[in-house]
């Protein structure tokens, strides 16, 4: 039905105000519909706080609506156990609502069966409404729970023809102040922010966000900077990350270099490091390195900016799960110019990485296009 998909639509913004605020668990977003209107809504807004479900619930308490005979839609299967809540299968089979629509089921075995459980005490149950974007707001959360690692995204900013700086290598800068301002909210939502040893040494970047006060992330902790690199900066290096934060700084590096004396140095700063192995192309096998910064520093997400070569890197080792590229209305057309995307081999059009298109948005005098792997 049309407007099965209209309610799911605003369960689906309302999932994305948990952005930032409820990792580890999954974004969620439920609204209550009576005689064909919305009544009510809520989303899961914090970790270990209620889940969309029970927020919805206290909304429609709060508004003096009866729920009996109401119908509710839910991006996710109402979880199933009892974890740092009550089910919330057991609470809206008590609460009287009549139909359940789900989005997508809970690909979690451990909370999931709430479906199951709703049909049994009787009420009607519908899934899949608009599924595919119900499962792309739990992507995250899906990759980290089954694979053992952090759920990537790569943000590039280009030109149309696809450059992230001139010859000379000048980004500055490419996209627009609202795009800029949209990347330290993307950094507020993760635990992590991934550059290559090339950005590290000619940006000095900070990778922290910087957020007006006003902003609802901006209390959110500071991400860890991770950098990916054989070629280790000096342990008293003038650079920002080395002077104000090593002990929130990871490097990624080969396994000689971690056990070299300058590794050893770093180490004595309060910056950590993880040795990895060479993968079969001779580049860091970067998996390694990305789930000891899921298991040894709770990096659930993370965002890497950078540069083209690192992109490449992690596109050819198959760890990219979502794309964030920003389009400025700019065009180099020089072919020395440096590309969003290098290092790779690709004899054939068939070869190449394929993905779809999750999202497409203006920011500012940007384009922000979001991509997921088609695998």
């Amino acid at each position: 039905m049309a407007s099965d998909a209209a309610f799911m639509a605003r369960a689906l913004e309302l999932a994305e105000r948990g952005r930032g605020f409820v990792t580890p668990n999954p974004r969620v977003g439920a609204v209550l519909v009576k005689d064909g209107a919305m009544v009510a809504a809520g989303w899961h807004k914090v970790f270990g706080g209620p889940h969309a479900e029970v927020e919805c619930l206290r909304d429609a308490e709060a508004r003096g609506i009866d729920v009996a005979g109401t119908t509710m839609y839910v991006t996710l299967e109402p979880c199933n156990h009892f974890g740092k809540t009550p089910p919330c299968s057991r609470t809206l089979l008590e609460s009287g609502v009549a139909r359940v629509v789900i989005g997508c089921l809970d690909p979690n075995p451990v909370a999931g069966g709430g479906a199951e459980l709703l049909r049994q005490g009787g009420v009607a149950v519908t899934v899949g409404i608009m599924e595919q974007e119900c499962r792309d707001a739990i992507a995250d959360f899906v990759i980290y729970k089954t694979l053992g690692r952090p759920a990537v995204t790569l943000k590039l900013a280009m030109t149309l023809d696809g450059r992230i700086a001139t010859r000379t290598g000048d980004s500055g800068w490419v996209s627009c102040a609202a795009s800029r301002q949209r990347v330290h909210r993307m950094r507020a939502g993760v635990q992590a922010v991934l550059v290559g040893g090339g950005t590290l040494r000619a940006d000095d970047p900070r990778l922290t966000h910087r957020l007006d006060a006003d902003d609802a992330l901006a209390g959110n902790p500071q991400p860890q900077a991770v950098v990916v690199t054989r070629r280790l900066p000096a342990a008293k290096a003038p650079l920002a990350l080395m002077r104000h934060r090593p002990e929130a700084l990871v490097i990624l590096t080969g396994t000689a270099q971690a056990a070299s004396a300058a590794g050893t140095a770093l180490t004595k700063e309060g910056v950590r490091l993880f040795g990895l192995p060479d993968a079969p192309d001779g580049s860091l096998d970067l998996l390694p390195g990305l789930r000891r910064l899921r298991e040894e520093a709770n990096v659930y997400t993370i965002l890497c900016e950078g540069g083209g070569g690192l992109a490449g890197t992690l596109l050819g080792q198959g760890l990219v799960d979502e794309l964030a590229v920003f389009y400025a209305p700019k065009v180099l057309a020089d072919a020395a110019a440096i590309p969003g995307f290098s290092g790779l081999a690709v004899p054939r059009m068939a070869d190449a990485a394929g993905f779809r298109f999750s999202a497409v948005e203006r920011v500012g005098e940007d384009i922000l296009v979001t991509a997921r792997p088609l695998a």
